[in-house]
């Protein structure tokens, strides 16, 4: 009798030292906040990383909810949880919105549970801070997709706090900071909507379009509305007149940049917001051009608003 129960005991003790034997190696960084960056967070199955905003989030949009889980609660509002659900290597998109209009983009990277001897770390906690905030960075060269060159300071020009200047905005910080100085926007009402919208400059950058814009919210309640996407619609052509009314396309054109100054609107409240996207060089002559705006309770009941394709270069307010 004592040889059968001894038989499993001296097979089972092996298996267990030899998974204790390739630990995870756990990386946490805290990282600036900056929307033109794209963060590379590496998962791994079966372990939960932690991302960690510096105020309340707002909405959480995971681009492969199949291969992903995200999680977000408002007993935890500063606080996104995500984790692979396959086990096989997956990649998807995460964007998280804060109150004040603040975002992050990363890129979910999972090699899967069976990479055999696998040594890339897994990142346990990402913390983000204000660009304002002093900063001391953990890893941050590997979790950065992409960051903006450092430039030397000129010649003659004290490094110092005295010698400072600020630098020139950008074409889309002139743009949004342009449409929030506008006082009286010229508002659309929607049928069954609680926002009002209003386009203000759009102008054409090589093959890329900027246009702003604003909302308000015209009810008594507060709302939360979701960043902007570009779309173009059209209707294939069909040589059977029963078969008309099908074959609708629609396509969501590549967002490159854009900021909005809030999420959330209390009621009065306004938001303005500016969007730079790829326009296509040509479109057929039934497909037409829309900035798509929804509300976070209504995403499937957009707001579609549309856009001329051929913006002049250097726009005048519409």
């Amino acid at each position: 009798m004592k040889l059968r129960w001894l038989i499993p005991v001296a097979v089972l003790i092996p298996l267990r030292l030899s998974a204790a034997d390739t630990p995870v190696g756990a990386r946490v960084a805290t990282i600036a906040i900056n929307p033109r960056d794209v963060t590379v967070l590496h998962l791994r199955p079966e372990f939960e990383s932690t991302i960690r905003m510096p105020e309340e989030i707002t909405s959480v949009i995971l681009g492969s909810p199949g291969e992903f889980k995200a999680e977000h609660n408002e007993g935890e509002p500063e606080y996104v949880y995500v984790k692979p659900i396959v086990k096989e290597a997956a990649q998807s998109n995460l964007l998280i919105a804060t109150k004040s209009g603040q975002h992050v983009t990363l890129e979910l990277v999972s090699d899967g549970g069976s990479v055999p001897n696998a040594t890339q770390p897994v990142d346990f906690l990402i913390e983000y801070r204000t660009a304002r905030s002093f900063l001391i960075t953990t890893d941050s060269e590997s979790l950065a997709m992409r960051s903006a060159p450092t430039k030397e300071p000129s010649q003659g020009v004290n490094s110092g706090s005295a010698g400072l200047r600020s630098a020139p905005l950008s074409s889309l910080d002139e743009a949004f900071k342009q449409q929030e100085s506008v006082n009286a926007p010229k508002w659309a009402k929607w049928e069954d909507k609680q926002i009002e919208t209003s386009i203000g400059d759009m102008r054409q950058l090589s093959n890329q379009t900027m246009i702003s814009y604003s909302i308000l919210n015209n009810s008594n309640e507060p709302i939360e509305i979701v960043p902007p996407q570009i779309q173009i619609t059209g209707r294939r052509a069909t040589k059977k007149k029963k078969k008309e009314g099908k074959g609708i396309i629609s396509d969501q054109l590549e967002i490159r940049n854009y900021r909005l100054s809030s999420t959330r609107l209390e009621p009065g409240e306004r938001a303005d917001g500016v969007v730079v996207f790829d326009r296509p060089n040509f479109k057929e002559s039934t497909e037409k051009l829309f900035l798509q705006i929804a509300q976070a309770d209504q995403v499937d009941h957009p707001i579609l608003i549309h856009l001329p394709f051929t913006p002049p270069m250097f726009g005048d307010g519409k």
